[in-house]
């Protein structure tokens, strides 16, 4: 059988309240495209039915795939799992609630396809009339201060890293997964960072985006881990761990 071109990994973690949905907006779409494409969903450690709701949507549909991280070991970690167990030359990563619209992914696939670009991220804050849904106005706050810092220390050119609509080649992302540090939501500067500082050729791209509630993130909590980890990306860096 030939080997799909499209990989869409989608890291879950106690989402069966809408997995199945998501699943099936995803693969209809699918398959009203011309693309040979395969969809990953990685279960975090979930506590609910996750794993067995996705294992029965995988007996109607062959290209979908389930698969189980040991654990809960953190979103970083269920993407670079779920980007190892993929077969596609192209991999777009996608949140399980679609805040990022399925639909969007062309304008993330067609820098890469068109060999312009080798990793695209979706951004909220290049056009925020795109934007239906907005987060509460101290979500907002934080999600800009966080990015402030993030090029303040890593240098990173990029308004909005933490969009969970990403796409980019697997090959050359192979190296950047093998240095990659943090298994937490704090993982997308990293491998952003990792990639431009190998050279790869990266783009933001402004996306239609819709908050959905239901959010995993703990703003307090998870974003004092995300700050701790830029100062470790910049530590990682000078000390030759990336090496």
């Amino acid at each position: 059988m030939e080997p799909p071109f499209l990989s869409i990994v989608i890291p879950a973690y106690n989402e069966a309240e809408r997995i199945e949905q998501t699943l099936e907006t995803v693969c209809n779409y699918l398959r009203s495209q011309s693309l040979r494409a395969e969809v990953l969903v990685v279960n975090d450690g979930s506590r609910d039915r996750t794993g067995p709701l996705v294992a029965g949507c995988a007996r109607h549909w062959p290209n979908l795939r389930l698969v189980d991280n040991p654990r809960n070991l953190g979103k970083g970690f269920s993407v670079r799992n779920g980007v190892l167990e993929a077969k596609g030359q192209v991999v777009l990563i996608s949140d399980a609630d679609l805040s990022a619209p399925i639909e969007e992914m062309c304008k993330l696939l067609d820098p890469i396809v068109r060999g312009k670009r080798d990793l695209t991220l979706g951004s909220r804050a290049l056009d925020r009339s795109l934007i239906g849904t907005r987060q509460s106005a101290f979500r907002e706050h934080a999600g800009r201060l966080f990015n402030r810092l993030v090029h303040l220390l890593t240098g990173l050119p990029f308004r909005d890293t933490q969009c969970g609509f990403k796409a980019f080649r697997r090959e050359p992302m192979l190296p950047v997964l093998a240095r990659q540090r943090i298994a937490g939501f704090g993982f997308d500067p990293e491998i952003l960072f990792l990639a431009r500082t190998r050279g790869l050729r990266l783009e933001e791209v402004p996306i239609r985006w819709n908050h959905a509630e239901g959010t995993k993130v703990r703003l307090l909590q998870d974003g004092l881990k995300m700050i701790l980890g830029l100062f470790l990306i910049r530590w990682n860096q000078l000390t030759g761990r990336y090496r």
